[in-house]
């Protein structure tokens, strides 16, 4: 005689988890795309030769954003929960470093009070050079140089070629 020692019950059941942040997430998206959809209403006609008049871009992407927030609702609703990050350069037992934090706190609070004084290109790179001394580095003249060539690439780039006037500061006329 044999005897057979197979279960005819299903899996075990398991308690269904319910990430409660990402409905908070999926209606900050909804919120967010209906503000858009609402704020482009008062948007005007383009040129009447543009195929895709400056109305439609709103339009468009609040619909997404909407869209969106409640795909994710869906998805939350059904159960879908995201892969937890398992840090693989980041050790998780440790706590936040409120030292560095503060640092990088200080450095763009720094830069909100000098930008117009001194004009982005100084602000800049002193930005740039003071957030990575926040974040460890030591080569203070390489940090500097770096942060003057990017903040001069991002003047240039946004003063002459997007037409966007960037404070110069002290450097008027120079630039």
């Amino acid at each position: 005689m044999t005897t057979d020692t197979t279960s005819t019950a299903g899996p075990p059941a398991t308690a269904r988890v319910v990430d409660r942040a990402q409905y908070g997430l999926a209606a900050f998206l909804v919120v967010v795309g209906g503000c858009v959809l609402l704020d482009a209403r008062g948007l005007h006609r383009g040129f009447a030769d543009q195929p895709v008049q400056p109305y439609a871009v709103p339009y468009v992407v609040g619909t997404v954003v909407v869209i969106l927030g409640l795909a994710l609702a869906f998805a939350t609703w059904r159960g879908d929960v995201p892969q937890a990050e398992e840090g693989e350069d980041v050790d998780l037992t440790q706590s936040s470093d409120w030292l560095t934090v503060a640092k990088l706190v200080g450095v763009f609070v720094l830069n909100l009070l000098v930008v117009n004084r001194l004009g982005w290109a100084i602000s800049g790179a002193l930005l740039f050079a003071g957030a990575a001394w926040a974040l460890g580095s030591r080569t203070w003249i390489k940090d500097l140089a770096i942060g003057a060539a990017l903040s001069l690439i991002t003047w240039y780039g946004f003063y002459v070629g997007l037409g966007l006037p960037i404070p110069p500061g002290v450097l008027d006329g120079v630039l």
